[in-house]
């Protein structure tokens, strides 16, 4: 509602958080919240959260902060039960889509990159982590998607028009790019597509944009 996002937003100030241009109000559970060229993307359910939770909110969106520092404060909020006062809208079952033919050797070519992208790239620090393939990607080139609680990485997921359509290095780019949003999350930095992201983005020879195009030839 509008009054929530119109109080949350005098309270974040108030705490200290400026340069807010936008506000956007979510009940994703993927990402909690996101900030990036003055737009806050966080969960409604903070609005209302007491100020302590606030406040660790705010020292977290600051830039210099030290690195433990930024993962306490982040389990500070991320434990503040958001989902009792903006549940998400319930949505039914995801039907599990099914193996293609093919799948096994493209899964492993993944498994493959990214194995050697994180020695490159990443001085081996990344953990493992599945590869998916999805068909119900139309926009999105790819996906990394986490446990908000724990902070485990869950997968990585790749458009199938994606792989049939585009070259492999097309591919490798998307693969790299998730990889970045891995090592955020398991560096302790906030999961968005703000400064952090795009300076390591260029560090590994990528560019730092959120989306690329998609083509839609006919399979």
């Amino acid at each position: 509602m509008v009054g929530d996002e119109a109080t949350l937003r005098r309270r974040l100030e108030a705490l200290g958080l400026g340069g807010i241009r936008k506000l956007e109000l979510h009940t994703n559970r993927t990402v909690m919240l996101s900030w990036g060229d003055g737009t806050l993307r966080i969960h409604r359910g903070y609005a209302m959260a007491p100020d302590r939770v606030l406040q660790a909110i705010v020292k977290f969106l600051r830039a210099r902060v030290p690195r433990k520092l930024k993962q306490a404060l982040e389990h500070h909020f991320l434990s503040f039960p958001v989902e009792l006062y903006a549940p998400a809208p319930a949505r039914r079952p995801k039907q599990v889509e099914q193996p293609r033919p093919g799948d096994l050797r493209i899964l492993h070519e993944l498994a493959r990159t990214h194995e050697r992208f994180n020695r490159e790239h990443f001085q081996g620090t990344l953990g493992e982590i599945p590869f998916r393939l999805s068909g119900r990607m139309k926009t999105r080139l790819g996906e990394y998607s986490v446990n908000v609680r724990t902070g485990e990485s869950l997968a990585i997921t790749i458009s199938r028009s994606h792989v049939r359509n585009e070259s492999w290095e097309e591919v490798e780019h998307t693969v790299l790019h998730e990889m970045v949003h891995q090592w955020q999350v398991e560096t302790g930095r906030p999961l968005d597509h703000g400064r952090e992201f795009r300076q390591k983005a260029r560090a590994v020879g990528i560019q730092p944009r959120a989306r690329r195009h998609l083509n839609s030839k006919a399979s």
